[in-house]
Order: C-alpha cells, then structure tokens, then sequence
C-alpha cells in the first residue's frame, strides 16, 4: 500500500494531479479488461446514504477488472445507522479493508470519516461536492477536443454540489467557466471565491451569471444537472418554476459554438433542466461520459491504492 494515505474528498485534494489522473483515465480507457498486479486482493468499501447507479456500479466494476473486490455496505446495515459514531466506523474498517468510498448527505460527515480512517477515503457525492464525477467529465471533454486549457464550459442550472466541484476543477485545469442559474440559487462564495483564486494562477476566467442565453454564447461545453437534488423534494414545485427560464433546449444551444457538446452528470429530467433533442441529440457525450465513470474510478484506486 501506499506509504502516504491520501483522500478524495474535494476536487482541491487533485490539484497538483487533475490532468494526470484524467490521462490515467484515458490509457485505462483503452485496456480496458487489464488487471493489475498492484490491486490484487485490494478492498474497497462503499457506504452510501443516497441512492446511486453510476457510482456505485462504476466503483464495484473498476476494483473487479483491476483485480480487487468491493463490499457495499448500506447504513441501515451497519451500526453507523444504529448510533455508532463516524469516527468509530472509519478506525474499524480501516482494520479490515483498504479504502472508502462514501456518499453521504453531509461534506462534513465525509471530512470526518477522512480525518479519522487510516486508509483513503474517497468522496462519492456529498451536498458540497462530487469530485469522482468531475474527473468523468473533464475526460470525456479531453477526448472530444484533446485539451482542455481555454475552453469555454458553461453550467446552466442550480449553483448545486456539481456547480462547486465544476468551478473547482475547471480552474485547475485552465477552462472558462460560468455558472449561469436563476437568482437566490447562486454557487456557496467559498467555491466562487476558492475557483477565482486558482484561475489567477491558470489564467482561466470563473463567473456567476444569470443571463443563459448570453452566457452560452460561443461555449464549447454546456453543462447542466437535475433542478431538484436528492433532499430537496419538497422544494421540487417552487424550483421548477424558478428554473424554467434554465432549461437547456434547442434554443439556448443554437448560441453555443456549432461543434459545442452537452453533457449532464444523470439522471436526467427530461422535459425539465433539458430537452430530449439536446440530450439525445448529435452534440450529446452524456453516456460516453457516464461510462468514464469505470475509467476515472480505476485511475483513483489505482492511484490511491495500488502497492
């Protein structure tokens, strides 16, 4: 095992290495069935309070064909759902396998479990962040244009947990980025702000906007997400009302460049936060993206837990 224990639990933790997990990705990508001395007998742990395909099927796939095993572990299951503290939960499993994944309801339950397991700990959605998909994405983006400095993306929707990773990880990659959503539904500043700082750096441009139709001009990437989130059903009709000026349909992409793709983390609303032209549509990557969720899994096991 790696010496050094590292966690994914934001997209700041890949700073240094973004661009070099999402070339693992893609040489991952074409080996697909190769497993890997380094991983034999590996174990990973998932935990999930929030329901998942892509994620948890990724995860479990990726560990299988690299040649470790995964074990799922429902809350409801364990005794983390009975009381038992998260502190506790992380130093036993640390014991007993060699990392975890966890989606959870909370960021800070995520940074908790971290601080206190010996082994690394990946962040599989939370209300903040979601930094595995991210990695998907910007590879998907690669592909199609074989780079990824001096892009233009543009985020139609709610300033939600991928609104924060996309800013996040597009700084650090050097791709303009706007976030264009309703008013009251703006990204949390610490995202806004932490992104505008890297982008100084990366000589990327980061904005907050409210005008789709003109944010999306000229992009080369748009970008969108459900407008209710997972615990935030009871919001569902004030939301769909506030969003309906958000929707990405035919109308908003005919001001995107002519080349431009669309992509969205699913699952998908269709009718709501998208058409089915669009997703369906020719400039459409949204499932090569879904499964470079298996690739961009295997490049963060292997990097986090290969021997």
């Amino acid at each position: 095992m790696n010496e050094v224990k590292r966690d994914i639990v934001s997209v700041l933790d890949m700073k240094d290495d973004l661009e070099d997990l999402i070339d693992l990705s893609i040489e991952m990508k074409k080996n697909r069935y190769k497993r890997y001395a380094e991983l034999d007998n590996r174990v990973l742990a998932l935990i999930f309070e929030k329901p998942s395909t892509r994620t948890r099927v990724s995860f479990e796939t990726a560990m299988d064909q690299l040649g470790g095993h995964s074990i799922y572990l429902n809350p409801n299951d364990m005794q983390l759902g009975r009381g038992e503290t998260i502190s506790d939960t992380a130093k036993v499993l640390s014991g007993f396998v060699d990392a975890i994944a966890y989606r959870s309801f909370s960021h800070s339950n995520v940074e908790e479990l971290a601080k206190n397991a010996t082994i690394p700990v990946i962040n599989a959605l939370d209300d903040k962040e979601h930094p595995v998909q991210i990695i998907a994405d910007l590879m998907t983006i690669k592909e199609e244009r074989g780079r990824l400095r001096g892009l233009k993306m543009v985020y139609v929707g709610d300033g939600n947990n991928m609104a924060h990773s996309l800013l996040l990880a597009s700084a650090i990659v050097g791709i303009n980025i706007t976030v264009s959503c309703p008013h009251g539904y703006e990204p949390d500043d610490f995202y806004v702000n932490k992104a505008k700082e890297i982008a100084r750096s990366s000589g990327s441009q980061v904005m907050v906007s409210h005008t789709p139709e003109s944010d999306v001009r000229d992009a080369d990437v748009i970008y969108t997400d459900v407008w209710t989130s997972m615990g935030e059903e009871a919001e569902r009709e004030k939301r769909e009302n506030d969003f309906k000026e958000f929707q990405v349909n035919g109308k908003l992409v005919s001001q995107a460049k002519s080349d431009f793709i669309f992509l969205h983390c699913l699952p998908a609303h269709r009718g709501l936060e998208v058409t089915p032209d669009v997703i369906d549509g020719e400039h459409s990557r949204v499932f090569q993206e879904a499964e470079n969720r298996l690739h961009t899994e295997k490049a963060v096991l292997f990097k986090l837990i290969a021997r």
